[in-house]
């Protein structure tokens, strides 16, 4: 794994950690009616619905990489070499957009991925449905479908992270980039669903929200700034190339 792989995967797993306080607005609640369905003299049937239902949804996570990416590769594929490496540019240069404007959703700064929240809810309505015949989740096997179904609930968040590990063009980084940000959202997650009361409280901080959304927004800049070196460095190894064979 190269150094680029490593800075990929720690940026999607602290930009999972980091971004819990989203988390929680969408799925904590989720997480909360799962722990407390379940009797209070049975802990451990807690905790394996809770892992049950995270691993899903992570799953999930790196399932939409795989499909994402291999739409993304069979589309580079028919473009010239050139063209392809700036389309995933292109790509990364969206995902550092996202990722800013994540920044300022987390803060309550600017609410603008509300709209890309949106578009993603006419496909959610199909999963619904599905949702509603796990009920009551029981058991591990129920609460990991169940998981794996509300992976694919609308979050900018997750849009974020996935803009950024498909625009690798690589199907084993991409998948483990989101597996690495799942990773980075189960603490929050899992804690909340023990600990409902006393980790939303703290979430809810606004210093603390201020700081989450901060290094998020530095993740994105990094990104921009990512993208357009490598941009970059292509031109030089090309223009190198040209006047190697010119000198010829």
């Amino acid at each position: 794994m190269s150094f680029l792989d490593i800075a990929l995967l720690s940026t999607t797993v602290a930009l999972g950690f980091f971004g819990s306080g989203h988390c929680i607005a969408m799925c904590g609640g989720i997480c909360s009616a799962l722990s407390f369905a379940l009797p209070p003299a049975k802990p451990w049937l807690r905790i394996k619905i809770l892992l049950g239902y995270n691993l899903g949804r992570i799953l999930s996570y790196v399932l939409l990489a795989v499909i994402l990416t291999f739409f993304t590769q069979q589309f580079a594929m028919v473009l010239s070499p050139n063209f392809a490496q700036h389309y995933l540019s292109g790509l990364r240069f969206i995902a550092g957009l996202l990722l800013i404007a994540m920044g300022f959703y987390l803060a309550n700064w600017w609410r603008g991925l509300v709209y890309l929240e949106r578009v993603g809810q006419k496909l959610w309505k199909f999963f619904v449905p599905y949702t509603k015949n796990l009920l009551p989740v029981t058991s591990f096997p129920k609460s990991l479908i169940y998981g794996a179904v509300w992976g694919w609930l609308p979050c900018g968040l997750v849009y974020s992270a996935l803009a950024l590990s498909v625009a690798q063009a690589d199907m084993v980084n991409s998948s483990l980039a989101m597996f690495g940000f799942g990773l980075g959202t189960l603490p929050a997650l899992f804690a909340t669903g023990m600990l409902a009361d006393k980790f939303q409280k703290l979430l809810n901080n606004k210093h603390l929200r201020v700081f989450f959304a901060l290094t998020i927004i530095v993740f994105g800049v990094w990104t921009l700034m990512y993208s357009g070196d490598h941009d970059h460095g292509s031109h030089s190894d090309s223009s190198s190339h040209d006047h190697h064979s010119h000198h010829h």
